[in-house]
């Protein structure tokens, strides 16, 4: 159980349908599919992770578009199709109206070389591609359609774009191919407030500012339905607009008539554009396996061949082509032949065959299943194997009849083999390190198969090889990963379990549809490794794959299971003392409002402080309520209102009591009598670890509150925790790679790095120093590291913001070094999709070209993070991955429990304390090793106690 190009003349001059007039009655269009390019283009560009071919062409939207236009050919009912593409930016529109888009940004960099793909991609499907200089697609679109409604056919605009909802009517109609829907009258009406035929005049009055459409200032889209309902059409408006009663609304018509008149003329679609190919040429054809599969092959679209290559049937190269042979992975590609073979193995002699033909092979995709995520209460309830694509068997050993909640009641099911009979012949094959055993998160199997004295050797992990390739732009479970890249939907956990009140654990589930289930966990991560190992080469990403996050996971695995001591009474203590506070602090807020209220509900507590106690004017969201997160609170809370702050004190308290001092005690296993918390391989767009169930890495350590929670972990009987802790490694690091010469020889020289900067920034001697300088200071350099605006450093400083970007550019004045890092760092994420580490890691930053400033602020921020706490977790990992073996060989019983960010917590022998502290700090110290020299020293710092609290 794991979570997974020339023009057609037109042949009559009688009118726009005079070609097709020789056309018999058999050959009349029954259904005509109209496809809109570009909303294609953008939808499979912003959905897919960047891709790139053998030589370097960004082909992602590529790949989206040739797998949504196959499907839909496939899945359609069309008779006739065709794609149709805007030819350029500029049209018959820019002459009537010289600013029209005129604001719209261009394409990405990484798009713009996938466009003429795209158009090939189009070709070599066997469908038309539509296009016209000086006429968007949407005019191209509008005249096809009317046709083809004339012939009498049926016509589907494949499209959201709400331009074409005009178009909507009789034997027209719009498929969303987004949210999968039709679009009718009623849903155009339902969009515009207006039928159809209206659907111009409203967006005349309204505009558009995407395509910037002037439109009547003032009048949006449900006023100008309301007008245009009322008066009937935007001619009678306008002439009537005289009599509106509203005076602004009667001003901005009679001002703005002709405005609305344009703007009338841009967003009507010509539907009787000249046609660059007769209709007739769009009849449908099955794809030509000569053409599309050699295209394929040459985008490296491995997952497409899989998927149709047995129903087009291989179609052989021509000679001269040597293209594609060049770019095709060295490894099968993970074509199956027909559906898959799923077996179950029931006894003895049938498992010895499956594992002989693993040895065989060299390799075998092996997965467990159990009776929950937990891994030290996860009781093993079969496994599954998988040789070769398209076969694979489930190993059922302790599936039970339905009865009793917990493993252990209820019959076993028959046709089981023996437990300690099967893992005494899968043992020798799992410790083999010549067989290479392919997990998904087989960090999970190996704590599994550890606790029954199983130790999984020689392993890849597809999660981690695709984390590798991609961490940041998409998630690397299983079934994400399955429909990705190999186009297949597994067969979800809630299926063969249930869900909610009614679902049963795995032994639970019958054997039949235990086997599909998981003999399709093993035989798609053999697919997936076949697909994504290759690409780790390709791409030159091996050494990260290698040398960091492949042997990091037996490290991890112990750390888990290990665990941490928690002293359980004391969080209960905690807990009651935690109580008696938040009841103190609800007395007191009720007090100050002069009323009992919900406190921990966000509507009652705006309409507190915003209607009851009038602290300021308030921002509602979509539902009508006032916005009370943190940011609102903290900002009332710094003009000196009581209230806001002792909701802060409430709220933190609060979540502590829940979070720790309540759950944790229900986390300690009654078997180890300690807390096991899991570390999330593949779950950050920088490489970091995460902590869940519990999470461990999230206790606040500068509250007070904090440390009262850290005091209880402490260490067994006997022993100490040891905290070996990295000093300003994120600071360290950007002295490094911004190359800026004052701050490195200060952290060779071992200086106080904060006053250093504020003597140089600010101008002051270090002797003397006003600590609030010093904070200031600070602030700027952890600050900066982090992207931090003005705006950021002035609430954090209580400062203006203007005095926050004084200190900003002073900044910046004195260490150029750092700004010119933080530009070419945004320069590459924009250019690539992603930033690098100093080891080579990629962490992608989705969202860096995104219309939305928020959005793409929030990535620049990332982009300029990412290289300086990625290199940070890479040695931090580095460090992690020696220290087992570095502590054995020095004969020290200390053991690794946990890490936060740039911490590693061990519980030690009170007699070895010194020597490990000492060997520790080396091994931390020296991590970047001879793979990456600095130009700065890293420092460990250590700290030693009973408890977590005082150690760190």
């Amino acid at each position: 159980m794991k979570t997974r190009e020339g023009m057609y003349p037109i042949l009559d001059s009688a009118g726009p349908l005079g070609h097709l007039r020789g056309m018999a009655k058999s050959q009349h269009p029954r259904h005509v599919y109209l496809i809109d390019g570009s909303g294609y283009i953008f939808r499979a560009f912003h959905a897919l992770p960047p891709m790139t071919r053998g030589d370097g062409t960004p082909v992602n939207a590529v790949y989206g578009f040739t797998t949504m236009l196959l499907k839909l050919v496939e899945d359609s009912d069309a008779d006739y199709i065709a794609v149709i593409f805007d030819a350029g930016r500029r049209t018959f529109r820019n002459d009537l109206y010289a600013d029209y888009k005129a604001h719209r940004p261009p394409p990405p960099p990484e798009l713009i070389p996938q466009f003429a793909l795209i158009r090939e991609a189009t070709r070599a499907c066997n469908v038309p591609s539509i296009e016209l200089e000086g006429f968007e697609a949407d005019d191209l679109i509008a005249s096809y359609a009317k046709q083809a409604a004339a012939l009498g056919a049926e016509v589907t605009i494949v499209s959201s774009d709400k331009d074409l909802m005009q178009l909507v009517g009789g034997k027209v109609s719009m498929h969303d191919p987004i949210k999968n829907r039709r679009i009718g009258e009623a849903e155009v009406r339902e969009k515009f407030g207006v039928g159809p035929d209206k659907v111009v005049d409203v967006q005349a009055l309204a505009g558009d500012s995407t395509d910037n459409v002037p439109g009547v200032p003032g009048i949006g889209v449900k006023t100008a339905a309301e007008l245009i309902n009322g008066y009937g059409d935007l001619d009678t408006l306008l002439a009537r607009a005289g009599e509106i009663k509203q005076p602004k609304r009667r001003e901005a018509l009679l001002a703005n008539a002709d405005l609305a008149r344009l703007s009338r003329e841009l967003v009507r679609l010509k539907d009787d554009a000249p046609l660059p190919e007769p209709l007739d040429t769009f009849q449908r054809r099955e794809p030509d396996p000569g053409v599309l599969l050699p295209f394929l092959e040459l985008n490296r679209f491995r997952s497409i061949i899989a998927r149709i290559e047995p129903r087009l049937g291989k179609a052989p190269a021509a000679e001269s082509d040597t293209s594609a042979s060049k770019a095709a992975p060295a490894h099968p590609a993970p074509a199956r032949s027909g559906p898959a073979r799923y077996v179950l193995v029931q006894d003895a002699a049938s498992l010895d065959g499956w594992i002989a033909r693993a040895h065989a092979a060299g390799c075998v995709a092996f997965d467990t299943e159990t009776t929950s995520l937990d891994t030290m209460r996860a009781e093993l309830v079969g496994f599954s194997l998988a040789v070769e694509p398209g076969e694979g068997c489930y190993v059922p050993l302790r599936h039970r009849q339905p009865g009793g909640d917990l493993l252990g009641g209820g019959e076993p099911l028959a046709g089981q083999i023996p437990l300690a009979e099967a893992l005494q012949r899968l043992k020798p094959l799992l410790e083999d390190d010549s067989v290479l055993k392919i997990g998904q998160n087989v960090k999970y199997d190996m704590e599994v198969m550890a606790r029954l004295g199983v130790d999984i050797r020689g392993y890849d992990d597809t999660m981690l090889i695709s984390y590798v390739l991609a961490g940041g732009a998409h998630g690397h479970g299983m079934d994400e990963l399955a429909l990705l890249h190999l186009d297949h939907k597994t067969i979800a956990y809630s299926d063969v379990t249930g869900s909610g009140k009614g679902q049963v654990t795995f032994d639970r589930v019958p054997l039949d549809k235990a086997r599909d289930y998981a003999a399709e966990d093993a035989e798609v991560t053999l697919r997936l490794h076949r697909v994504l190992k290759p690409r780790v080469v390709a791409e030159r990403l091996l050494t990260v794959y290698e040398t960091i996050d492949r042997p990091l996971v037996p490290a991890v695995a112990e750390m888990e299971m290990a665990g941490i001591k928690v002293d359980a009474e004391e969080l209960r203590r905690l807990s009651a003392d935690f109580a008696r506070r938040l009841g103190e602090l609800e007395r007191e807020i009720h007090k100050l409002a002069k009323h009992e209220f919900n406190i921990g509900s966000p509507k009652q507590l705006g309409e507190v402080l915003f209607d009851s106690l009038s602290l300021g004017a308030g921002k509602k969201g979509k539902t009508g309520a006032y916005a009370t997160g943190a940011d609102v609170l903290e900002e009332l809370a710094a003009q000196g209102h009581a209230l806001p702050a002792r909701v802060l004190d409430w709220r933190q308290l609060s979540k502590l009591k829940s979070t720790y001092t309540d759950a944790l005690v229900e986390e300690i296993n009654p078997e180890t009598g300690r807390v096991h918390t899991s570390f999330a391989l593949a779950a950050t767009s920088t490489g970091r670890l995460s902590s869940t169930d519990p999470n461990l890495q999230n206790i606040p350590v500068r509250t007070e509150e904090g440390r009262k929670i850290r005091r209880a972990f402490v260490a067994e009987k006997g022993h100490k925790l040891l905290s070996v802790d990295y000093s300003q490694i994120e600071l360290r690091l950007a002295a490094h790679i911004a190359e800026v010469a004052a701050l490195k020889e200060a952290f060779r020289k071992g200086e106080d790095i904060h006053a250093m900067t504020a003597s140089q920034v600010f101008g002051v001697p270090v002797a003397g120093m006003d600590p609030m300088v010093r904070r200031k200071a600070k602030a700027i350099n952890f600050g900066i590291i982090y992207g931090i605006s003005a705006f950021g450093l002035g609430q954090q400083l209580g400062i203006p913001q203007a005095e926050a970007k004084a200190y900003i550019d002073a900044y910046f004045a004195k260490y150029p070094g750092i700004r010119d890092y933080m530009e070419r760092a945004k320069d590459e994420a924009r250019r690539k999709g992603y930033v690098t580490t100093l080891f080579g890691r990629r962490c992608h930053v989705p969202g860096i070209a995104d219309k939305n400033p928020a959005r793409r602020s929030f990535m620049e921020r990332a982009a300029i993070n990412a290289p300086l706490q990625g290199t940070a977790a890479d040695i931090i990992k580095r460090a992690m991955i020696r220290m087992p073996a570095a502590l054995a060989h020095a004969k020290l019983k200390a053991r690794m429990l946990l890490q936060v960010h740039d911490e590693l917590l061990f519980e030690v022998p009170k007699d070895e304390v010194e020597a490990t502290a000492k060997l520790a700090k080396k091994i931390m110290e020296g991590a970047p090793g001879p793979a990456v020299t600095l130009s700065v020293p890293l420092v460990a710092e250590t700290g030693v106690a009973d408890n977590w609290a005082e150690a760190h």
